[in-house]
């Protein structure tokens, strides 16, 4: 077994069970790319056994703290187990769940998606890819299922050293899915969707939008960076389960998603004209709708990811700061704002603070009604706060 040697007092991190090691910690040692590879503090003692990934700064990723743990298909396929396991104590209202959250599941750069009887995987470190074929195998075995999507695509794996990879890894057949979430349906691409085709982090936002939408009576709505337009069928739900007849707006910069949005609201039987689709910027959106005197009784801010390090985040705080203080200007006095950052660079307590600062900058205060996360299928652990990537706010307009 090969070892790595960390540096004096590199060692902290690994004794808190954090999973990473980064290249400046290390003072020898090597591997291939995806080998185990026993890591040790400076004085010999036994840290963790880990991937070794020898183009990424994050050098190692640990598979597991204990020392006399075996790294082998039978580990994998233990760690798989008890990652599905636990999604069945999770409050999962919906055939789309996500069955593996790497790190908080112990499997370092994995993320697999369930969408009905098919699996969707990303393989997004150097360690998943060399266990591919046996994780591919144990899936299929302890889910049932045959169908198995790979979506390597991310442009982490290009920090990793590796080449994207798509396509299926067992089985074959439509890629177009249609999934049950809540109360209504929603249609999704494996192969061309965003993530692995959708955006199942928000499950639990969407559900408390609609409950918002029915509880306040909202009957203008805007749906910004709407992508397919989950919150748009939220909020439209919402308006029928409180008995009103309302209007959503939907704002995105993409032709097919919003071709997307159309469809979803015709699945789920809402009638066309309480729906508009803006293949438009945002911002210019929001500053044309405010010199037209537009306002609106509830908004969405669901950006893509604007800092994706701590490096990014004092250019990517103006352009959150931006948008928020424009939606915040076309609330009316009572409505509510659900704003998003799915930046890992943005932390909980900076999100806040530029929030704040829009509203001042808007003239405007409001009651932060609810901190919003990741659905529970999406985990954060107690060791890897890193987990916590995608932060909300409910704001009410005072």
């Amino acid at each position: 077994m090969k070892v790595i040697r960390l540096r004096e007092g590199k060692e902290k991190s690994l004794l808190r069970r954090h999973p990473w090691v980064f290249e400046s910690a290390i003072a020898r040692g090597g591997a291939d790319a995806g080998e185990t590879v026993r890591v040790e503090a400076a004085d010999g003692r036994f840290l963790a056994w880990a991937a070794f990934s020898p183009a990424s700064r994050i050098r190692a990723r640990a598979w597991s703290f204990e020392e006399g743990q075996r790294i082998d298909a039978a580990f994998l396929r233990e760690r798989l187990a008890q990652a599905i396991a636990a999604r069945q104590r999770f409050d999962v209202r919906s055939d789309g769940v996500r069955l593996v959250h790497g790190e908080a599941d112990g499997l370092p750069g994995l993320v697999v998606d369930r969408y009905g009887d098919t699996l969707v995987a990303q393989f997004g470190a150097a360690g998943t890819e060399r266990w591919k074929a046996q994780l591919a195998d144990a899936l299929c075995a302890l889910t049932g299922l045959m169908r198995l999507y790979e979506r390597s695509d991310a442009s982490v794996r290009g920090l990793e050293g590796l080449p994207e990879a798509t396509g299926w890894l067992r089985g074959e057949g439509a890629t177009e899915l249609t999934i049950a979430e809540h109360d209504w349906k929603l249609t999704l691409d494996i192969a061309t969707g965003h993530k692995t085709g959708f955006y199942l982090d928000q499950r639990d936002s969407r559900k408390l939008f609609a409950d918002t939408v029915a509880r306040l009576g909202s009957q203008r709505v805007l749906n910004c960076f709407c992508y397919t337009g989950g919150f748009t069928v939220a909020a439209l739900a919402g308006m029928r389960a409180a008995g009103v007849t309302g209007h959503v707006t939907s704002i995105d910069s993409s032709g097919p998603a919003l071709a997307r949005v159309q469809a979803h609201v015709a699945l789920n039987g809402f009638a066309a004209d309480q729906s508009e689709c803006l293949d438009a910027d945002v911002n210019a959106s929001l500053r044309r709708f405010k010199d037209e005197g537009r306002r609106f009784d509830a908004i969405v801010l669901d950006p893509p990811k604007f800092a994706p390090t701590v490096a990014h985040a004092e250019r990517a705080a103006r352009a959150y700061k931006d948008i928020n203080r424009l939606a915040l200007g076309l609330l009316e006095p009572g409505g509510v704002l659900f704003t998003y950052s799915c930046s890992g660079g943005i932390a909980p307590d900076l999100f806040h603070k530029i929030v704040a600062g829009a509203g001042i900058d808007a003239g405007v205060d409001g009651y932060i009604v609810q901190r919003t996360g990741a659905a529970p299928d999406h985990p954060m652990t107690i060791e890897f706060p890193e987990g916590d990537y995608l932060k909300g706010l409910v704001v009410m307009r005072r």
